[in-house]
């Protein structure tokens, strides 16, 4: 599309009126190189409350827009929205406003049937809708949708732990304060429930809410949780394919890509598994929670595993903090036991498991304890999976790519297979009760300190089983075994120290 501009104001070419003359020649967006400020806003127009709800805090391309383009631009006019380029181009070089691209190879261009030039387009994000050159971004100006909540949103008659209540307040104090927060819980804390009173607080405000997290699952996980404990307000639940895409709610809760639709949208974002793949790694993510974020707004950061920057800047009192050291049941955290087992790689070429890891797996086999076998790689888990077989017919392998992986989980769950191997893809976000873990070849670099931490915490999770052994079979000991007991050990002293613990 291109535009044109007329007493300070954009106009699509297809709305010009033909004959006449501009102050501007049409052009793609991108290519206008000071975009008019927005028109003032007119009291007496008649905006459109369904465009209102579907474009507040939202940054959206016109294909995402089911209203006419004269409905839009009359909008437009009147002050109720504004056209913000989606490609910046600064000495031909492409940013990508919606998610931050900035990498030459991430973009492409074509021959553009909208504009008849040749537009540069961003293949970062492209799954969210194709951001060109002459595509513009759509963000509503005129009047915020009020949050009113009339009576006391949270309905959950639970109770939280010594170090839960704790770090409740922390968060409470975060939303007064429109600060930010780092809430560090062990796994198995109850991080969820720690940020009930905290939403409560946020939505007697008047606030909007957003509870991000990098993975679906976990929004799948979380969206009837909180719909329970939040029941008179209208919750939206946002990842890939998902009915609630256009649903304005005073609490939405999301996967981190779906915030590359939001703009300054939310008073309050809770940050879930801040640590967890994509997020920590993708710049893009990290990117668009905070642009989803309103200027003056909170966030509060959870994990398990901060990494080490994160640890320093708490160390140092650069980030505010709070830790909940224990689990709810009051029972210390699993200590991880490492155990050389030679060069099993080698072994198993020959079809064969380092002794002492078969003597575990039969043990576990035989005295009818569940336990989850960790793998670095698809390809060594598969090897493996024939020999033990052998010994248990029922025994299973899963990994991300599994189309069974959601059947095989829940037979773990309901006891009809009583061995699991998998790749890191279990290392969060399941709980299986009396459980035994062991991870083969520790040694490998994709196990690293955090993914240490998390497979340990899948132990003795369940307060009727707050037991179990975790095993950590080596080839060598590496940094990130040392440090990942390292910190399960000061964890469980912290609490120790902080009587939040029995044993």
């Amino acid at each position: 599309m291109k535009f044109s501009t007329q007493n300070g104001c954009l106009i699509p070419e297809k709305l010009l009126p033909p004959g006449q003359e501009y102050s501007s020649d049409p052009l793609p967006i991108s290519r206008i190189e000071h975009l008019p400020e927005a028109p003032s806003i007119n009291p007496n127009y008649p905006y459109n409350k369904d465009l209102q709800k579907l474009l507040s805090g939202k940054q959206l391309l016109l294909d995402d827009v089911p209203y006419s383009l004269q409905d839009i631009q009359a909008h437009y006019e009147n002050g109720y929205l504004i056209y913000r380029k989606s490609i910046e181009l600064e000495k031909n070089v492409p940013t990508c406003v919606r998610c931050g691209n900035q990498k030459k190879h991430l973009f492409a261009s074509f021959h553009c049937a909208r504009c008849q030039e040749t537009c540069v387009y961003c293949r970062k994000c492209i799954m969210m809708g194709r951001t060109s050159s002459c595509s513009p971004l759509i963000s509503w100006t005129g009047p915020s949708i009020p949050i009113e909540i009339n009576k006391e949103p949270l309905d959950w008659k639970g109770t939280l732990s010594v170090g839960q209540g704790v770090a409740s307040e922390a968060v409470v104090d975060a939303v007064h304060q429109t600060d930010s927060l780092l809430v560090w819980a062990v796994c198995g804390a109850g991080k969820t429930e720690v940020l009930f009173k905290g939403i409560n607080a946020a939505l007697l405000e008047g606030k909007r809410v957003c509870l991000a997290t990098p993975r679906t699952d976990v929004v799948l996980e979380l969206s009837p949780r909180l719909k329970k404990v939040f029941p008179t307000i209208p919750v939206a639940t946002l990842h890939g394919g998902s009915e609630d895409r256009h649903l304005f709610a005073p609490l939405t809760i999301a996967t981190t890509h779906q915030l590359l639709r939001f703009y300054q949208a939310f008073d309050v974002v809770f940050l879930d598994e801040v640590d967890a793949f994509p997020y920590s790694v993708e710049e893009t993510l990290q990117y668009c929670v905070e642009k989803a974020r309103k200027p003056l707004s909170s966030i509060i950061y959870l994990t398990a595993t901060p990494n080490e920057k994160w640890r320093k800047e708490c160390k140092s009192g650069k980030r505010r903090f709070i830790t909940i050291p224990a689990r709810f049941h009051r029972h210390s955290l699993t200590v991880p036991r490492f155990v050389w087992c030679g060069n099993w790689q080698k072994r198993l070429k020959k079809g064969k498991l380092p002794p002492n890891v078969e003597r575990w797996i039969k043990e576990r086999i035989e005295a009818e304890q569940r336990a989850l076998l960790f793998f670095p790689r698809i390809e060594l888990m598969d090897q493996v999976l024939p020999i033990l077989k052998k010994i248990n017919p029922k025994i299973e392998a899963v990994h991300a790519e599994d189309p069974k992986r959601k059947e095989k989980v829940q037979a773990m769950r309901d006891k009809e297979v009583p061995m699991l191997l998998t790749t890191t893809i279990l290392e969060r976000g399941v709980t299986f009760p009396k459980l035994d873990v062991a991870v083969i070849g520790s040694e490998d670099r994709i196990f690293t300190e955090s993914a240490l931490v998390q497979i340990a915490g899948r132990v003795g999770r369940s307060s009727d089983f707050p037991s179990g052994t975790i095993t950590f079979f080596h080839y060598g000991k590496t940094d990130a075994m040392v440090k990942a007991r390292r910190q399960i050990l000061a964890m469980n002293k912290e609490a120790r120290v902080r009587k939040l613990i029995d044993d």
